[in-house]
């Protein structure tokens, strides 16, 4: 089996670390969708949308520290979801928080799959890939599409 997400969405409100995650994911090849949303709130709004157009993804990278409502309240009510509208991501808590009580809380959530802190590199993104998605993708951060 030789897949790859269909989408990824970043979920943080540092457009800077959003730019430069986004721009690793797009270079590795690793998806064709990139959904970049600067809130939990946006993002459990887009989550919940019926569009048909919508794409849901299928890997999360979540940071915790947000103003409104942080990475651990996204959790909760992520999990809330009715299951039509869970889209059953891989959440991968991506933070500047080295806290082993955050560590600690993400390993013990039934939500989040990993906790890893910033910034996304090329490597780690192959690394999370290939164990959820049995997928090769490129490491090389110059390679270009």
């Amino acid at each position: 089996m030789n897949q790859k997400p269909k989408c990824i969405m970043l979920i943080d409100d540092n457009a800077d670390d959003n730019f430069y995650h986004e721009r690793v994911i797009r270079k590795s090849h690793t998806t064709d969708n990139v959904i970049v949303k600067h809130t939990a709130m946006d993002a459990l709004e887009y989550l919940k949308s019926e569009k048909t157009d919508s794409i849901h993804p299928d890997l999360i990278f979540l940071d915790i520290n947000m103003p409104g409502m942080n990475g651990w309240e996204f959790l909760e009510e992520y999990n809330k979801l009715e299951k039509r509208f869970q889209s059953r991501a891989i959440v991968v808590m991506l933070t500047t928080s080295d806290n082993p009580d955050d560590k600690k809380k993400a390993k013990s959530s039934e939500v989040a799959s990993e906790f890893r802190t910033k910034p996304l590199t090329p490597d780690m993104l192959q690394e999370i890939v290939n164990k959820y998605f049995n997928s090769s993708v490129s490491s090389d951060p110059t390679e270009e599409k």
